[in-house]
């Protein structure tokens, strides 16, 4: 008995062996099995969905879905920079523009631009950084687009967006990739010039972020145009709203779905959905009316359109480009995303950081800068430490733009995640600085960028819909080594090559999700076993690139359990994706925030900004696979043991600590290297006599007067003075407690900081802080 029972354990064994080993076994059991299994797990993918899908390029993310990135390919990428002539144009036209810029007059007198700064926009080519050179472009790179439009939203929002838009999503950007060459020679020079002013429409009442199934409808017909019978075009109707620099446009692209009910081209009734380029002049168009997002003037409006004929030649690369107009939306948007709010968040940190910084050290309350409070220092460490991740993030994405890349999962990434973390900074700022910050007026420095914040947090795709489905939706079937290989060979017609295909990415797949489940259990007992860290790395980053190697190795894991568990459902368990999504982001974030640390060359004195930002991330990371955990629909069994394999020693990441928050805080309380490099880039301006001037002349003066108030604070103590303020200043200068020199530096420091903290005020007859009279200008 015992020989039969040995005998049958062997020969199960043996075809246990045989039918993973065995190819022709394997392919025609396990994985026709598996096949079929995995046919019926996955979700419905519509087509507009799909050609999201296949949008853009895999970039970096791919590796942190490996479970094993490789950090030196991570370093070996060239540090993104600025050629001498963007640089130049930076210290030229974009420092003009900024001084020409008074957020107060354009928001609350104004509700526009000046004509002289429209005018200088235009004749600078500031609507022309991403078009190239032979058509009268700048041919900038997608750094110094950031860079331009970080360092403009650092003075006015209004016009940083004015800027922004015609280089993000906008027929310039169309045309460069899909237009014809009749259209780009004939459009991009009059943009490049600013002799048109484009918009995009897109959004409508009925479709904002589900824009792939927007109502508005062109019909292929034949009409008379322009004196010209019988031409084959296209009558449209739409309704839009929300398009920036729509009330001002003079050329208006435009997507619609179109369909060809008498088969006029040959083809298919439902087209789908096109793109068209549409002088806002063109009879039947309904334009120039303005909307006020929380009160921004940055001109922002509805447009429609009733039985608007146009040739098929509008059509953005012409006729042959007809139904193609999502696939043709969803590779451009990456540099809305990318790009353009990126850097308008980055901007407004960094004015918070610079901000926030000086009005500690100059508000003193208690008879102590109010910087040097634990609650301040608290938000202070925060603004500074976001602000150096986020910047990081910035560089890193536009270089890899600059590199070739069209990164839609990390545009995604970067959108969400800098638009959040600029929201807490501003918020932190306004704190900071409370009834500074509150009170509206030609001195206040922050309030407008605090209005508009919920702005950049709405476009280009809702944080929310960003957050809960794109990041790790997109990302799982784009970057993820093997889903993608599996979805191409189950939808694969050909049965033999399907089951080829699906067999070989299954075992990779198999053996892919072993190795992460060993390499998240093994690293999680000792970051020490993991040796895959750059050669040349600093010694203060190693233990990092370790730690998210180890969080890489655990993602992997779970997204693959998530996957198999909950199969097409996963997309619609938005926030146990969303969790996934967030350990995704946080991984890249560190990664860009690594990359900055090398290639700045290691400054010593960034390293608190190192830490608290990288802890901060590390914690947050934790904390989503954590409550993916405990959320995760499976038997107590199955998620004792998944906790098992990702937190074998527990969770021992933490936040950072009061010491760090104190050390970070102090760095942007005090003039020097790590400050000026943290807020490099934005406007300051060198009229004396501007609110954040002013700010920076009380920092400095207050900083100065340190030991003098010191001083006296002293003889206070030993009641050698008994008067107060002047008087004070006086009595210690007559008891020789001062010098005739420090008791004029006292004098004046005490003068900007009143001028600093003091806000505006208004006559009674002032009825509301806008525009008195309710006129809404031309």
């Amino acid at each position: 008995m015992p020989e039969f029972v040995l005998l049958l354990f062997v020969a199960l064994l043996v075809l246990i062996v045989a039918l993973f080993t065995v190819p022709f076994l394997r392919r025609n059991i396990v994985s026709n099995l598996a096949l079929r299994v995995f046919r019926k797990l996955l979700p419905q993918i519509s087509q507009t969905e799909q050609e999201a899908l296949d949008a853009g390029t895999v970039w970096w993310e791919g590796e942190l879905f490996s479970g094993k990135p490789n950090w030196g390919k991570l370093l070996a990428y060239p540090k993104p920079t600025l050629s001498t002539e963007e640089q130049a144009f930076l210290d030229g036209p974009v420092e003009q523009l900024c001084a020409m810029l008074d957020e107060w007059h354009i928001t609350h007198e104004r509700h526009d631009l000046p004509p002289d700064v429209w005018q200088f926009i235009r004749g600078n080519r500031f609507f022309a950084l991403i078009i190239p050179k032979e058509y009268g472009g700048l041919g900038f790179s997608a750094l110094a687009h950031s860079e331009v439009v970080m360092k403009i939203s650092s003075r006015s929002n209004t016009a940083a967006v004015t800027v922004m838009v015609p280089n993000s999503l906008g027929p310039a950007e169309l045309l460069l990739h899909y237009g014809t060459e009749e259209q780009k020679n004939h459009y991009l020079p009059r943009l490049a010039n600013g002799t048109e002013i484009p918009c995009f429409a897109l959004t409508g009442p009925e479709a904002g972020s589900d824009a792939g199934s927007i109502p508005d409808a062109g019909i292929v017909c034949r009409a008379e145009f322009n004196g010209q019978p019988d031409v084959l075009g296209i009558r449209i109707n739409w309704e839009k709203r929300y398009i920036t620099l729509g009330p001002v446009a003079t050329l208006l692209g435009l997507a619609f779905r179109l369909y060809d009910p008498d088969g006029l081209l040959g083809g298919e009734k439902d087209i789908g959905i096109t793109l068209a380029l549409i002088p806002t002049n063109t009879p039947g168009i309904d334009i120039g009316r303005r909307h006020f997002p929380l009160n921004g003037v940055f001109q922002n409006g509805p447009n429609s359109g009733k039985d608007v004929f146009i040739p098929m030649d509008w059509i953005i690369g012409g006729q042959e480009k007809a139904g193609q107009g999502w696939r043709m939306l969803m590779n451009s948007l990456s540099v809305g995303r990318s790009i353009s709010l990126p850097a308008t968040s980055v901007g407004a940190a960094k004015l918070s950081a610079w901000s926030s910084g000086a009005y500690g050290r100059v508000r003193v309350q208690f008879r102590l800068p109010i910087g040097y409070f634990e609650g301040v220092e608290e938000a202070l460490a925060r603004i500074a430490g976001n602000t150096y991740m986020m910047d990081a993030a910035r560089v890193m994405t536009a270089g890899a733009v600059d590199l070739g890349e069209e990164p839609s999962v990390i545009s995604a990434i970067v959108k969400y995640h800098l638009t959040e973390r600029s929201r807490q900074a501003i918020n932190d700022a306004m704190d900071i600085h409370g009834g500074k910050g509150i009170c509206l007026g030609p001195s206040n420095y922050l309030a407008r960028t605090y209005q508009q914040t919920p702005v950049g947090i709405t476009v280009e795709g809702a944080n929310i819909l960003t957050r809960n489905m794109i990041i790790f939706g997109q990302g799982a079937i784009r970057a993820h080594p093997f889903t993608l290989q599996e979805i191409s060979a189950a939808w694969d017609q050909d049965r033999k090559r399907s089951l080829q295909a699906f067999d070989k990415a299954l075992i990779g797949h198999v053996a892919f999700t072993l190795r992460n489940a060993f390499c998240s259990l093994i690293f999680g007992f000792s970051l020490r076993l993991i040796k895959e860290v750059p050669a040349n790395a600093a010694s203060e980053t190693v233990n990092y690139y370790r730690q998210l190697t180890r969080f890489s190795a655990s993602f992997a894991l779970l997204t693959d359990v998530a996957m198999l568990k909950l199969g097409g459902t996963l997309k619609r368990r938005e926030r146990l994706s969303a969790r996934l999504g967030d350990v995704l982001s946080q991984l890249y974030l560190c990664s860009a925030t690594l990359k900055r640390f090398e290639d700045d060359g290691r400054p010593a004195a960034d390293l608190p900004f190192l830490h608290w930002s990288m802890q901060d991330a590390l914690y947050r990371m934790q904390q989503a696979l954590h409550e993916f955990l405990l959320n995760f629909p499976v038997s107590k069994v199955t998620r004792c043991l998944l906790r098992l394999m990702v937190f074998p020693r527990g969770m021992r990441c933490q936040p950072p600590p009061d010491t760090l928050s104190h050390q970070v805080a102090r760095l942007i309380l005090t003039p020097g290297e790590a400050r000026d490099r943290l807020t490099m880039g934005i406007y300051l301006p060198a009229d004396e006599d501007d609110p954040l001037a002013l700010l920076g002349q009380a920092m400095v003066s207050a900083i100065s007067c340190e030991p003098i108030e010191a001083r006296l604070r002293q003889a206070v103590k030993d009641k050698t003075l008994t008067t107060h303020e002047d008087e004070q200043i006086n009595q210690a200068l007559a008891q020789g407690i001062i010098s005739d020199r420090e008791a004029t530096l006292l004098a004046e420091m005490k003068a900007l900081r009143h001028r600093v903290i003091m806000v505006d005020d208004f006559s009674p007859d002032l009825q509301q802080v806008g525009n008195p009279q309710g006129e809404i200008p031309a």
